[in-house]
């Protein structure tokens, strides 16, 4: 046994949740199960430790799966990230580290370092673990990508990996967007590709059981299974963080008011997940949104992390965003910045390191001057605040370069040094995924809401995160084995590619 690729016909197609769901299916089985993505696009990373100490960076999404698989994270699971800084540019984290700025073109220059990296990683994993469950990116059939992939049919092709491709009957034209990606791929590819699953499914099986009947004709392809839209798996869904959405489920208030929280969302916003923490609660309800009205009408404004802290604070201030926070705080309601999103609301920030822009200034709403180095943090920290334990991760080029003696920290760290602000009613802190720590979660959402006038508020002492995150990865592997053809998956993985399909017409362009 060596693994099984999850590649979709696009980005957000179900890939990171149906990887995570087969690696709690096989963990359950008691395989010794990795993940791995061979590169991962994303703003969204976790932070993990080695034996000696050192942090690296991975994509969350990863981190999620290895929760799956019964492991903790390590770097070989993601061993290429990219960060978007802007439209054109994006940091590289390899094996962890942040080694270079790329753009387009530069991507050719490091393909070979990349690539060597993804490979030698998938190699140390399929020795060490009896199946390796690898992510595909966006699509496999990119045919102006393919010749430097090394994600998605390359990979395939690397470890001979039988292939499944999952799509998003939700969009629509799921059947078109399956045969597609056969039908553009080279033979060597599609003979990698075994079948698919479809996803996001509402409504009757009846009803489209002819149309799976006529892909597996049209393909000679198996369709493994169909797996259900679920509102409920909204935690570390990275692709799905949309202008407007109220994330996740709340649940009702267990006291007679609701605590209103909006999420700036940022052109590059990073570790908004932080944000899930605090939909978690009962009565509170979190909305992502770029709308100053929504702000206005917010208990709690909360500027979340960004890769650019300086481009998106020169948005803040095209939008109007800056003055309708400026106008919230000077109300006297609660101010949360975390990250990028305390930087901003420093008085001064020297960058030198992701801008270069040297000396801007910051909205003026904590006491504090950041300056930017080129190394990064990369922590898993230990701490207190409000009277109660925390632990949070840290990415980050900024540090607090200045803070007034007087300023209260909104943490502590176990070896006593202050972190962060507590400014009456504005907060911030570097650490991401604080609000993960239950009990100084509920003391700060009791703190927020009294600061709002929402004395009706009540949290729950009963939410606990890590056990909702566990139900999520619990809930994936149902799933899969729900509604999924498992023993046929087995076999997949057991015998690798079928050797039997036929290609499909016209093939990858000439």
């Amino acid at each position: 046994m060596s693994g099984i690729l999850i590649a979709g016909t696009t980005s957000d197609a179900g890939k990171s949740v149906l990887t995570a769901g087969v690696c709690r299916w096989l963990h359950r089985r008691g395989v010794r199960v990795a993940p791995f993505k061979a590169q991962n696009m994303s703003n969204n990373s976790a932070v993990v430790v080695d034996e000696t100490g050192r942090g690296g960076e991975i994509g969350r999404a990863q981190a999620l799966q290895a929760v799956a698989a019964g492991l903790a994270p390590q770097v070989r699971f993601n061993p290429v990230l990219l960060k978007p800084g802007s439209d054109h540019s994006s940091q590289v984290v390899l094996l962890g580290q942040a080694v270079d700025t790329i753009d387009a073109v530069d991507f050719r220059r490091l393909k070979t370092a990349m690539s060597g990296a993804a490979y030698a990683a998938f190699d140390e994993l399929s020795r060490e673990y009896d199946v390796v469950v690898c992510e595909g990116a966006g699509s496999p059939t990119e045919i102006n990508l393919r010749e430097h992939d090394y994600v998605n049919m390359g990979l395939a092709r690397h470890g001979n990996l039988p292939t499944i491709v999952v799509g998003d009957i939700d969009r629509g034209g799921v059947f078109a967007a399956m045969f597609g990606t056969v039908a553009l791929l080279d033979p060597a590819d599609q003979a990698l590709v075994a079948g698919f699953v479809v996803n996001k499914f509402r409504g009757s099986r009846e009803l489209l059981q002819p149309g799976l009947d006529m892909i597996e004709k049209a393909t000679g392809r198996t369709v493994y299974g169909v797996l259900p839209f679920d509102v409920d798996l909204w935690l570390d869904a990275e692709d799905a963080l949309a202008y407007g959405k109220v994330l996740g489920r709340p649940g009702p208030a267990r006291g007679t008011e609701w605590l209103r929280v909006a999420v700036v969302r940022l052109p590059h916003i990073s570790n908004a997940t932080d944000a899930e923490a605090l939909a978690c609660e009962p009565g509170v309800s979190v909305r992502l949104t770029v709308e100053p009205a929504e702000l206005a009408e917010a208990d709690l404004v909360v500027l979340p992390g960004t890769k650019a802290t300086v481009a998106d604070l020169r948005w803040l201030r095209d939008t109007g965003l800056a003055d309708a926070i400026a106008g919230h705080a000077a109300r006297g309601k609660p101010l949360l910045g975390i990250c990028g999103g305390f930087q901003m609301l420093a008085e001064q920030i020297t960058d030198e390191v992701e801008s270069r822009r040297g000396i801007v200034d910051g909205l003026g709403l904590l006491p504090v001057r950041i300056a930017f180095a080129p190394e990064k943090v990369l922590s898993r920290p230990a701490g207190s605040g409000l009277g109660a334990p925390v632990r949070g991760y840290e990415i980050h080029h900024g540090r607090v370069a200045h803070r007034d003696p007087g300023l209260a920290p909104l943490i502590t760290y176990d070896q006593g040094e202050p972190e962060g602000a507590a400014a009456g009613h504005v907060f911030g802190t570097h650490w991401h995924g604080a609000f993960e720590s239950d009990e100084f979660r509920r003391r700060f959402l009791t703190l927020v809401a009294g600061i709002a006038g929402r004395p009706g508020f009540a949290v729950a002492p009963d939410t606990g995160f890590a056990a909702l995150r566990e139900a999520t990865v619990d809930r994936l592997g149902d799933l899969v084995e729900e509604h999924l053809d498992t023993e046929a998956l087995w076999r997949l993985v057991e015998q690798g590619p079928p050797v039997d399909l036929p290609f499909l017409p016209p093939g990858a362009p000439a």
